[in-house]
């Protein structure tokens, strides 16, 4: 029992010995160890090695006990932390932190992280292991210069005026991808191409060192490289190009001095690559003026140069106008002495030196004052003197001075003076109408047109409306019976018998018409030119930019304050010309610029451009007139009521010739070693376009107004707005018309001719004209021959009776112009002693020749047949008493089947069918003098030779 005690005694002391043991081995490892709160390192990349500050040493208070005061490791705490910490001694708890792998500066330049360290516990199981605070550790990465610099740009440019030093001019700059400020700065830059005039500093801004000239280089291309701070030069240099341009001159640029236009294109854009160049300085308006200048051209202009009368018409005035000054014709010729232009290219103009003047013939004008009329008149005037210059007056003819009226110049006014006839109430009228105008004495084409509707008159300079200044009164002209004179260039004096006032200018298109020209239109109209200035706005700078035109076109002015927009209308200004062929020559062009600047004192000038539109020669048609010109008609239809009609297959066709380029394709394809060529392949190409007159002119003797005249169907030249005028040399059609029109109206052109016992043939010569005068046609020329047709029974001579083969009763009609048989003089009997006798005679001689080739033909026939038969003809041949009678047809026939008698066709080409004929008439005349019973067989010899008209045509 006692024992039992024991033994329970014993478990319970050993229980309590060893909860007391294990007491005291937990006091064993008792301090954690202990390290610094902070650490600095450096490590160089591309190596593991970091160098801390303060060295990686880890203390514990419980060594130098094995395992707990030991140090067995060093926890690193952070997100992909390129270090590892190492223990070099566990028991002086010294350890190095290195890198995992190569570190790149470029990639990151610094790493922190947290570190801790821990002892090995109270055993080798490290059981019990205690650890240390957490400590920051900062580690730099040291850069390698492992980059070379790097330019930002593959290539500079810049652009330096002449003559000017800068202080700089451009910079280049180039990179360097180090991480580190020593390595990644650039330190220096340097100019390799030697022997330049430029300089470059450390900051990469390049400068020149001497003023430069554009004469001596246009261009400097320079090779610049860079070196960064640790001596590396940049891997690639890089070019650096410095264009020089001369001193900068406000000014337009892209302009060309000489634009060409060709005829019948349209629009031509005369600035399309024009821009203003304003050497940087800040505008804020710009103004231009672009003037076109035709006052060389015609009447200040290229219009269509058809008188005066046919363009009232075109512009839709109303007849019964006259023209005053018109072209030198057959009809119209009291302008023959007036000096003119000497072109046709353009308007005919006259001009007035002071001392020539023209009377204009009596009727020409029957306007009467009392009804409203209208004068217009194309006008050039300078200075000139103080004394008064006429240009249309009406006064007496004989006795006295008065002037009925009368258009004038004085001291640059243009007055019109309008007399009154007499009346019963001798009061004061309106007899002066003054007008101050700068258009009267600026050298200058201008057109004027007053309406007169008394006592109101009104003056319309280029379509603008002018009052009188100034209007004086005078009592009306007292009653004479004495007749008028109207005069051009001056005014007559009857009194003196001498002209008076003379004008000193040029004049064109004096007109004046019954009624005023009251449409603005028609006024228009007339002065319009045909040549000018256009725009084509481009909508995105309709808001931006002014445009305003002159009346006719021939300048206009742009405003803006937007240089782009401002240099896009620029581009789109043209030059139209719509007449179909053109007056050639130089238009010149003037553009003069205004501009204002922020800065009024350092604001730029723009100097004038000039240059010049040359509008080419058009190509100028041919008008051709072809038809039949020679033709016999009998004596019946000249006397009958419609006459003969004189042009009735008229045609007239205009043609241009032109130049173009022929590709010899083919030829080129066959010879493989032959280049392909271009030929020039002159080509006739037909066009049709207006006639504004066609005259017909007799040839020979003037027309007697007696027994013949030309006529035409009044009518159709009416309804076609043509007009017609008649002389003792033919008559005249005028007005624009086209080509088509002007040949129906000439188709009906007719020749009368009363008495034509005396007429064997009329000439005429057709000639039509384009332009007034400046395209005129070939001569057309007509014979008309007269058939004249004899009745038997009035003769008693049968030699007198006109030959049934040659009757003009039944083919009066026929053409003969294509034939050779009979001439219409030939065919004409004139009953007369003296034709009797040549046609006797000349019947004998075509006899006797005949009869001689008979006989040589029969005397080589009969060698012949001796020559095969092989004997001699036993009869000979004996023509002592042989009468022979010949068919003369026979003989014509025979002489154009036989081949043997070449050589007589050949000797008697010119006569051969006047001896036909002539044999013919020789054998009516045998048969008067020959036996009755030979009637029957001359009847049916007649018969057989009767005129086939089955295949002619009338």
């Amino acid at each position: 029992m006692r024992f039992r005690r024991n033994k329970l005694f014993a478990s319970a002391v050993g229980l309590v010995l060893g909860l007391l043991c294990a007491v005291d081995a937990a006091k064993v490892n008792k301090h954690k160890p202990w390290i610094e709160t902070t650490y600095h390192g450096i490590v160089t990349e591309n190596d593991d090695k970091v160098l801390l500050d303060p060295p990686l040493i880890a203390l514990d208070k419980d060594a130098p006990l094995r395992y707990a005061g030991e140090i067995c490791g060093f926890r690193i705490h952070g997100q992909n932390v390129p270090f590892e910490a190492v223990v070099l001694d566990k028991s002086t708890g010294e350890g190095v932190i290195r890198a995992k792998d190569k570190l790149d500066c470029e990639l990151q330049k610094e790493h922190t992280f947290t570190i801790q360290a821990y002892d090995c516990g109270e055993g080798p199981d490290g059981a019990n292991m205690k650890k240390s605070h957490k400590a920051t550790v900062h580690i730099q990465v040291n850069d390698l210069n492992e980059y070379s610099p790097v330019f930002k740009e593959k290539s500079y440019k810049a652009t330096v005026i002449e003559g000017k030093k800068y202080d700089s001019i451009l910079k280049v700059e180039a990179v360097d991808a180090d991480c580190s400020f020593q390595f990644s700065q650039i330190c220096n830059y340097e100019i390799v191409t030697p022997d330049v005039p430029f300089t470059i500093d450390k900051d990469g801004f390049i400068k020149n060192t001497e003023k430069l000239n554009y004469g001596k280089e246009h261009m400097y291309k320079l090779t610049v490289t860079a070196y960064d701070c640790g001596k590396n030069r940049a891997s690639e240099d890089v070019l650096v190009k410095i264009s020089v341009k001369p001193t900068c001159k406000p000014s337009w640029q892209g302009f060309n001095k000489r634009i060409e236009y060709e005829p019948g294109t349209g629009s031509l854009a005369l600035f399309p690559s024009m821009h203003l160049e304003t050497c940087d300085e800040p505008i804020t308006s710009i103004r231009a003026s672009i003037e076109l200048e035709t006052n060389h051209i015609g009447k200040g202009c290229d219009r269509d140069t058809y008188s005066e009368k046919s363009l009232h018409k075109l512009c839709g005035a109303s007849s019964g106008t006259v023209e005053l000054l018109p072209a030198p014709s057959s009809s119209s010729n009291w302008t023959i002495g007036l000096p003119t232009d000497n072109g046709h290219d353009s308007d005919q103009v006259f001009e007035f030196n002071g001392t020539q003047a023209i009377k204009v013939p009596d009727g020409m004008v029957s306007t009467s004052l009392k009804e409203p009329f209208t004068i217009s008149v194309w006008m050039r005037h300078g200075p000139g003197a103080h004394e008064k210059e006429t240009i249309l007056c009406n006064s007496d003819k004989t006795e006295m001075n008065r002037h009925h009226y009368s258009l004038y110049v004085h001291n640059c006014r243009l007055i019109l003076l309008l007399r009154q006839d007499p009346s019963e109430a001798e009061n004061y009228k309106p007899a002066e109408f003054h007008w101050k105008l700068d258009q009267v004495c600026d050298k200058e084409w201008h057109h004027y047109v007053l309406n007169v509707e008394f006592p109101a008159v009104t003056l319309f300079v280029d379509g603008t409306t002018f009052e009188p200044f100034l209007v004086t009164e005078d009592y009306p002209l007292h009653t004479s019976r004495i007749e008028t004179q109207l005069t051009i260039g001056a005014c007559w004096q009857g009194g003196n018998a001498r002209m008076a006032q003379f004008f000193r200018g040029n004049l064109a298109g004096l007109m004046i018409r019954s009624g005023k020209l009251e449409n603005k239109k028609v006024i228009d109209c007339l002065y319009t030119c045909k040549e000018g200035l256009d725009v084509q706005l481009p909508e995105e700078v309709t808001s931006t930019v002014k445009v305003e035109f002159n009346p006719n076109q021939s300048s206009l002015t742009v405003e803006g304050d937007d240089i782009d927009a401002f240099d896009k209308v620029m581009q789109h200004i043209s030059y139209l010309n719509s007449r179909q062929f053109p007056t050639p020559g130089i238009r010149h062009l003037r553009i003069s610029t205004t501009v204002k600047c922020f800065n009024e004192e350092s604001c730029v000038t723009v100097p004038d451009a000039e240059g010049y539109v040359m509008v080419l020669q058009p190509e100028e048609p041919k008008i051709s007139l072809s038809g039949i010109d020679h033709f016999a008609r009998s004596a019946a239809e000249f006397e009958s009521q419609e006459g003969v009609t004189l042009f009735p297959e008229l045609r007239i066709v205009s043609t241009i010739t032109r130049e173009v380029e022929a590709d010899t394709e083919s030829e080129a394809t066959e010879g493989a070693d032959d280049d392909p060529t271009v030929q020039e392949t002159v080509v006739s190409e037909e066009i049709m376009h207006n006639l504004d007159m066609c005259e017909v002119t007799v040839v020979g003797d003037e027309l007697d107004g007696e027994h013949e005249a030309l006529e035409v169907d009044m009518s159709h030249l009416q309804q076609r707005g043509l007009e017609m005028s008649s002389s003792h040399l033919g008559l005249v059609i005028t007005g624009v018309n086209t080509m088509a029109n002007y040949e129906q109206v000439l188709h009906l052109i007719r020749y009368k001719n009363w008495h034509t016992e005396a007429l064997f043939d009329r000439k005429f010569k057709l000639v039509c004209s384009e332009l007034n005068g400046r395209y005129i046609s070939n001569d057309f020329k007509v014979e008309v021959n007269v058939i004249h047709t004899a009745n038997p029974m009035e003769h008693a001579n049968n030699a007198m009776v006109q030959p049934n083969f040659i009757n003009p009763v039944h083919h009066a009609s026929v053409d003969l112009s294509g034939h050779n048989l009979v001439n219409a003089h030939q065919a004409s009997v004139v009953p007369s002693a003296a034709t009797i006798v040549i046609v006797v005679c000349v019947s004998f001689l075509v006899f006797m020749i005949i009869l001689g080739v008979f006989r040589i033909r029969a005397a080589h026939q009969r060698t012949m047949r001796d020559q095969e038969n092989g004997k001699e003809n036993e009869m000979d041949w004996d023509d002592s008493a042989l009468t022979i009678t010949v068919n003369p047809m026979e003989t014509y026939e025979d002489q154009h089947s036989s081949e043997e008698e070449e050589e007589e066709e050949e000797e008697s080409e010119d006569g051969e069918e006047e001896d036909d004929i002539t044999s013919a008439e020789s054998e009516s005349s045998e048969d008067e003098e020959g036996a009755e019973p030979e009637d029957q067989q001359a009847a049916s010899r007649q018969q057989q030779l009767e005129w086939d008209d089955s295949t002619l045509t009338y």
